[in-house]
């Protein structure tokens, strides 16, 4: 090969050696058809943490939340109870809300033909239906979807028969801190939000979870976030040994911008886990953030192959949040560890088409448990 030729696919294959581990290929983070694939069989299927549950107060309040292709309306209902149902008229389609959020008194009507639901999705009335005898109401309310409240959020799935909710998402929290008890003392539920910010990254939701999966950037990219926790300028993440937390650094006196103090810790904090922070993946879409005075709590909704929405909720004890406390030096921590994640992120996802990455990275050791989420990936897609 000459100089200034590109290798041909036949001259870059070898055998890795022990300590690298192969990536997914490119083609992963771009591919429509992939990302369509990801949406039917995994997003479609598995829980999805789609809100607060603090964030629908009264009946008749209402969010949609958009899982993979299919919009949803979450809603308080009557009973105090949430409910969720696709955002699909039952007569021919038409979109029901095409607000973000909003607020009903008893129903929904669809602006077409108005074919009228109540909160729990049954149909009450439509135009000439009393002229229809032979069709039974119960038959055509709006398709439910399974609700499930955990920490304080509404998880949805879409599935006909969802997977165990304690096989799936509690086992990913146990696999990671050991325990399924250890998140209990942080009492999520129970917490109120303080602050919360959106980031639309443009980037695979991949890209995203595999950023938040490790630390070898750490020392590079968040030198915030080492001054408080200086092994991660060592390269290995929390999320690398079962049951670790990183140790605040001495002299650090809390989870802050500058390592000041923090905020009233949460009671049932054990002294083990107090000065430590904690990450944990909940797959598919959600990162929880544990320090001892608050949580820090992300959604993903992957909209295209290179575009992911991230919510990120601040989350603290009730009476820091009524008190007007002064929060921002805990939030302005992490919001800095966002942006310069997400801007790696997108870093990745423009090369990601190039021939240069046709077969895939490397992992090193400290990022070989991501090699697990890839196999995870290619079961559900191939």
């Amino acid at each position: 090969m000459t100089t200034g030729e590109l290798p041909t696919p036949v001259e870059q294959e070898r055998a890795l050696p022990p300590s690298l581990r192969e990536t997914l290929a490119g083609h992963y983070y771009t591919d429509p058809q992939i990302f369509r694939a990801e949406q039917d069989r995994i997003f479609h299927t598995g829980w999805f943490c789609a809100m607060l549950a603090a964030d629908l107060e009264r009946p008749g309040q209402y969010e949609t939340v958009q899982i993979g292709r299919e919009s949803v309306i979450v809603t308080r209902c009557r009973d105090g109870r949430i409910a969720a149902h696709l955002n699909v008229c039952r007569h021919r389609g038409a979109r029901l809300c095409t607000e973000e959020r909003g607020e009903v008194r008893r129903s929904f009507q669809c602006p077409y033909h108005a074919w009228t639901y109540g909160l729990d999705g049954k149909l009450v009335a439509a135009p000439n239906l009393s002229s229809m005898p032979d069709v039974d109401k119960s038959d055509w309310g709006l398709h439910g979807v399974h609700v499930r409240e955990w920490l304080g959020y509404v998880w949805l799935c879409l599935a006909e028969t969802p997977p165990s909710f304690d096989e799936t998402v509690i086992a990913d929290v146990t696999n990671r801190l050991g325990s399924p008890d250890a998140i209990v003392g942080y009492d999520v539920a129970n917490l109120r939000l303080g602050r919360r910010i959106s980031y639309d990254v443009a980037a695979n939701w991949k890209q995203i979870v595999e950023n938040f999966m490790e630390c070898y950037h750490c020392a590079t990219i968040h030198p915030e976030l080492t001054e408080v926790l200086p092994e991660f300028a060592d390269g290995l993440a929390a999320q690398y040994f079962v049951g670790h937390g990183a140790a605040f650094g001495e002299g650090v006196e809390g989870f802050t911008v500058d390592g000041s103090a923090g905020l009233e810790r949460i009671p049932g904090v054990t002294p083990e886990q107090d000065r430590r922070y904690y990450a944990v993946t909940i797959r598919p879409q959600v990162f929880l953030n544990l320090v001892p005075d608050h949580v820090v709590f992300h959604r993903m909704f992957p909209l295209t192959p290179a575009r992911t929405l991230v919510v990120c909720d601040w989350l603290y004890l009730p009476g820091v949040v009524a008190s007007g406390a002064d929060i921002e030096r805990s939030v302005e921590l992490f919001h800095r560890v966002n942006l310069q994640d997400f801007d790696a992120c997108e870093r990745c996802q423009v090369a990601m088409d190039s021939w240069a990455y046709q077969k895939g990275g490397v992992l090193v050791p400290g990022e070989h448990h991501i090699g697990e989420f890839h196999d995870w990936v290619r079961g559900h897609v191939g």
